[in-house]
């Protein structure tokens, strides 16, 4: 049995937002990935409990913004 395949080139991006409502980043995201061909991608959202940025100690909203 022979299986001919073409597997797309894939990227991945995640992104934390806490101040910034999620669906405008979720619009904003789709209007600069959609080419409207197979392979455009999926976005996934999830709740993220909390954030720690190591060098500094912060946590939360703190250590997810920019410094």
């Amino acid at each position: 049995m022979n299986v001919d395949s073409a597997l797309l080139p894939k990227m991945r991006a995640e992104i934390v937002v806490s101040k910034i409502p999620v669906q405008d980043v979720v619009e904003a995201a789709k209007r600069a990935i959609y080419t409207g061909a197979v392979g455009d991608g999926k976005i996934f959202i999830y709740d993220v409990e909390n954030a720690f940025r190591i060098r500094t100690g912060q946590s939360g909203a703190d250590a997810v913004s920019a410094e």
